[in-house]
């Protein structure tokens, strides 16, 4: 997750899934097309569930030589031989115990929403990126979009070097804008894995667009 230059597809598991059964459709995607990181996000998933869902799917991630992440557990990232962790609205102690606990060359990503001190903070004390949104209405996270979110993004891709994520409903369709706006990486959460034809048929769109928009 280090090219700045041009724009990459972040993707983010849907909040419930069956690791058996999900696994395949995580290498549909990754064969498809580039994808810079996978976030394991399982809101309502026990410990001992994630730890079944990151066993399905790491080897199958880290062996397309994606980045793959946990949200919210850093030890069990630790534990699991994960490249790092996803943060929800962290402060600089966090971010920093993060970093002790898994290492200089594990990634750590926060949320910072639309807050661009909290986007500060966490660069400031260590974080690999921070991500923006909700820039489109949500379906996932059922939130609608924050004319704010690209305004930081804008505004960050200008003023700073860590990289940023554009969050929030994004597809095909209408990333160009928060690309053009600074954005160093989309996420896609619901466009990819309910996609029509397939995860696969959506790595591809997201591709495409990204290089036209790039």
């Amino acid at each position: 997750m280090t090219d700045r230059h041009q724009p990459q597809l972040y993707l983010v598991t849907p909040p419930a899934f069956e690791p058996a059964a999900f696994a395949p459709l995580v290498e549909e995607a990754l064969a498809a097309g580039p994808v810079a990181c996978l976030q394991l996000w399982a809101p309502e998933t026990d410990e001992d569930g994630l730890r079944t869902a990151a066993k399905a799917l790491r080897d199958i991630v880290q062996g397309r030589g994606t980045a793959f992440l946990i949200n919210g557990h850093v030890k069990l990232a630790a534990y699991l031989g994960c490249d790092g962790v996803h943060l929800d609205r962290a402060g600089a102690k966090e971010v920093a115990a993060a970093k002790k606990a898994l290492g200089d060359d594990a990634i750590v990503g926060v949320s910072a929403r639309v807050s661009r001190h909290d986007a500060m903070v966490a660069a400031e004390a260590g974080a690999d990126y921070v991500s923006f949104g909700p820039v489109f209405d949500s379906a996932t996270k059922d939130l609608p979009a924050d004319p704010a979110a690209l305004q930081a993004i804008e505004w960050w891709g200008e003023m700073m070097e860590t990289p940023c994520v554009a969050v929030g409903g994004i597809t095909p369709d209408n990333l160009a804008r928060p690309v053009r706006a600074g954005a160093d990486f989309v996420c896609a959460v619901s466009a990819v894995w309910d996609h029509p034809d397939g995860p696969g048929a959506a790595v591809r769109a997201f591709a495409k667009a990204l290089d036209a928009a790039g």
